[in-house]
């Protein structure tokens, strides 16, 4: 198949990273990888570097940045055949209808505004933001001790429960384009890690590396190029295909929209995370009585602005013994500016008695799975059609590895495979709890994944 008929047959397929150079030579680094894209600038757009990329079968997206020479750009894209354009930046309706135009329906369009700008209904193959946390542990400036959340535990910078809403809001593919924070320098180990936090929501993170391992990795260096290699086996992990077909799962829903918190982070989702509680979001416009089913438990944080067939189906659940829980009468968030990406002080005080309310219903209580021993660790639990297997990926935020981890999750199962990047298949033994199945991990590094059967 053409590249270009290949690319608009699977956009939603393709992994993305941000590629400074317009060299043709340095695409030999990415020959035969875990790499399909590149976000290139528009001054290496140039026709040797093209003509390489179509070789390697990579697909090459201009990066078009908020100004007044975005029109322009986007012609010249066009004129050049590029695969697509992605648009950075909180653009004016007008303008991007422009840009569209003149790039015309032959070149993809990719927009990467900040969150609160994120159009999930756009219908878009790829809906994106260029705004994200960094993750890893939060860090006290100056002491060097890990900084506590609302939960009493080290507080986790995460883009998962943003990421997670987003992925339930859209059938899009999701691109969330965080760069390294200006200066650092950063291990292999610490680039699986925002690997990984975008695909256990079912994103993925354009990957975007640290100036001097860029400078390294151009210029061929070995050290680099081993790191380069295990930042890819890292992809390769997370782009299984067997994966696939799994969707989130949880007895527990949490109900919200944008303006509930859906795309901060920090917010309810995260907190329960953290908590080690296992939940699912259900954007409000796709509250329904199939989303409703197998649910125990909803925090319903829109109970002002659902509809009255969808509050008929609330009362239903509640009726057939399901609880609902909703905050207190008028409640509401303050408005979110776009380009706010964590709860300000007053909203934290906001959530705080929705919070309490939603510890309450869910402390010490199983929703699909509990993990211990996990104070860095965020997982994710999806489940294949029919129930017939399970997926709970596991993430270890700290720099240090997370040791004798117990997974405990509801029903029998008869089998348990350990995946991990940077180790083979494992069969884990299994045994009886109240309810479910026990199973203990010895030891996870940056990611790991139990498939239950």
């Amino acid at each position: 198949m053409p590249l270009a008929l290949m690319i608009l047959a699977g956009v939603a397929g393709l992994v993305p990273v941000r590629w400074n150079s317009g060299d043709p030579k340095s695409l030999d680094l990415l020959r035969g990888g875990a790499v399909t894209c590149i976000l290139v600038e528009s001054q290496n757009w140039n026709p040797a570097f093209l003509a390489a990329a179509k070789r390697h079968r990579i697909a090459v997206f201009g990066l078009i940045h908020l100004g007044d020479e975005a029109p322009r750009q986007a012609r010249r894209a066009a004129q050049l055949k590029l695969d697509g354009v992605a648009l950075e930046g909180d653009y004016d309706p007008v303008v991007r209808t422009r840009i569209r135009a003149a790039i015309g329906a032959g070149v993809t369009l990719v927009e990467l505004p900040s969150r609160g700008e994120m159009r999930l209904d756009s219908g878009d193959p790829v809906v994106g933001t260029w705004q994200g946390l960094w993750p890893g542990i939060e860090i006290e400036h100056g002491g060097g001790a890990a900084t506590s959340g609302p939960t009493s535990t080290p507080w986790i910078n995460t883009n998962t429960g943003f990421l997670r809403f987003a992925r339930a809001a859209t059938d899009s593919a999701i691109w969330i384009g965080e760069r390294p924070p200006p200066g650092v320098v950063f291990s292999a180990h610490r680039y699986g890690l925002a690997i990984a936090d975008a695909a256990m929501a079912g994103a993925r993170w354009i990957i975007s590396l640290d100036a001097d391992l860029e400078r390294r990795l151009l210029a061929g260096e070995s050290q680099a190029l081993a790191a380069w290699n295990q930042i890819e086996a890292h992809i390769r992990y997370w782009e299984n295909p067997a994966w696939r077909g799994y969707i989130p799962y949880s007895q527990l829903l949490l109900v919200q929209d944008s303006g509930s918190g859906g795309l901060l982070s920090g917010g309810i989702l995260d907190l329960l995370s953290v908590q080690h509680t296992s939940a699912r979001p259900v954007p409000t416009t796709r509250l329904s009585a199939s989303s409703l089913e197998g649910a125990r438990v909803v925090l319903n944080l829109d109970a002002e602005s659902i509809s009255a067939q969808q509050r008929g189906e609330l009362e239903k659940f509640a009726r057939a013994g399901g609880a609902v829980v909703n905050p207190p009468k008028g409640w509401r968030l303050p408005a979110i500016p776009p380009q706010q990406i964590t709860p300000t002080r007053r909203q934290l005080d906001q959530i705080q008695p929705i919070w309490e309310a939603a510890y309450e219903a869910t402390v010490r209580k199983n929703f699909g799975v509990r993990t211990f021993n996990t104070a860095s660790v965020l997982f994710q639990l999806l489940t294949a059609p029919g129930r017939s297997s399970l997926l709970v990926h596991l993430i270890n935020y700290a720099d240090y590895p997370a040791d004798d981890v117990t997974v405990q999750v509801l029903g029998q199962w008869r089998r348990a495979r350990l995946y991990s990047p940077d180790d083979e298949v494992r069969e884990l033994p299994l045994y009886s709890i109240k309810d479910g199945t026990g199973i203990d991990i010895d030891r996870i590094r940056v990611a790991a994944t139990l498939r239950l059967d």
